[in-house]
């Protein structure tokens, strides 16, 4: 999840940079700061397409009397809540949080400023939020400001849904993720395929230095079958530095893939995995 490497720095691990600092803050200052020099953008090329989606899944008539919620994995401090319900533009949230007027405020005096300017940019055409991360800093400060309708933070890596999030998950409709990919496996989404009571569409950007095939058998043993086109790539970020360029120049040539003009050239990406029934 987004706070879910734990036990790592920068650099440590797979060669893949960590970034476990940002996730632990009050308040998402301290996340933009960082990954602003790095041009992390992988949430401003999911907009559209979790607009897209979560409409078309609310557009579905599943016999329920409410819309569909959506369930953002790994959902650090609401930023793709933030781009789904609200106009708003990942560049405009940069600008917002490294600004010289919000680095000199309290946290208390950005959530109060924060839950104004989301509500004022709110769409009419807002779903339902729900978050699930391990880091209750970052959940409970897009809870605060209006982001998420609820939010939590188990870690289904470890164990089963609690009963706060069992109960939310009979309200989910789409399942989205950005920045998790590297951390949460099959055994997440199994723990909240088993709780789910609608159903569930499935759409994730994960990185090609990651495998998907276990998830995807996954969501086949839950009736989900999964489409990627492998030949379009959404860039998330440039590399830390080196060392991280080459573990995943690396990672995606084991895996099949050619990491020539995207991982060669600096940046990590992205491959989109859409899931949905394999019955309406």
């Amino acid at each position: 999840m987004a706070g879910s490497s734990s036990g790592g720095t920068e650099g440590a691990g797979d060669g893949k940079s960590r970034f476990d600092d940002i996730y632990d803050r009050p308040d998402p200052r301290a996340y933009f700061g960082r990954l602003a020099p790095l041009e992390y953008e992988i949430p401003h090329h999911a907009q559209p397409v979790f607009r897209r989606v979560a409409a078309e899944r609310a557009a579905l008539d599943d016999g329920r009397p409410h819309r569909p919620a959506v369930l953002d994995v790994c959902c650090s401090y609401g930023i793709n809540a933030a781009l789904l319900n609200h106009d708003v533009t990942l560049a405009e949230m940069y600008e917002r949080y490294t600004s010289p007027a919000c680095r000199t405020m309290s946290t208390a005096e950005l959530a109060a400023r924060d839950k104004e300017f989301y509500a004022e940019r709110r769409r009419p055409d807002a779903v339902p939020a729900f978050g699930l991360d391990v880091s209750a800093p970052a959940v409970h400060y897009a809870l605060e400001v209006g982001l998420l309708d609820a939010a939590f933070t188990d870690d289904l890596e470890q164990g089963s849904p609690g009963p706060g999030l069992n109960r939310a998950l009979a309200e989910v409709g789409l399942i989205t993720l950005t920045g998790g990919g590297s951390y949460v496996t099959a055994r997440t989404f199994t723990a909240l395929l088993d709780g789910v009571r609608r159903p569930v569409w499935i759409s994730t950007f994960v990185l090609r230095t990651v495998s998907y095939r276990p998830i995807v058998r996954a969501l086949a043993a839950h009736g989900l079958s999964t489409t990627v086109d492998a030949s379009r790539t959404y860039p998330q970020r440039l590399f830390t530095d080196q060392q991280e360029r080459q573990y995943a120049v690396a990672a995606v040539r084991a895996l099949g893939g050619d990491p020539a003009g995207r991982e060669e050239a600096g940046r990590f990406h992205t491959l989109h995995y859409e899931s949905r029934p394999d019955t309406p």
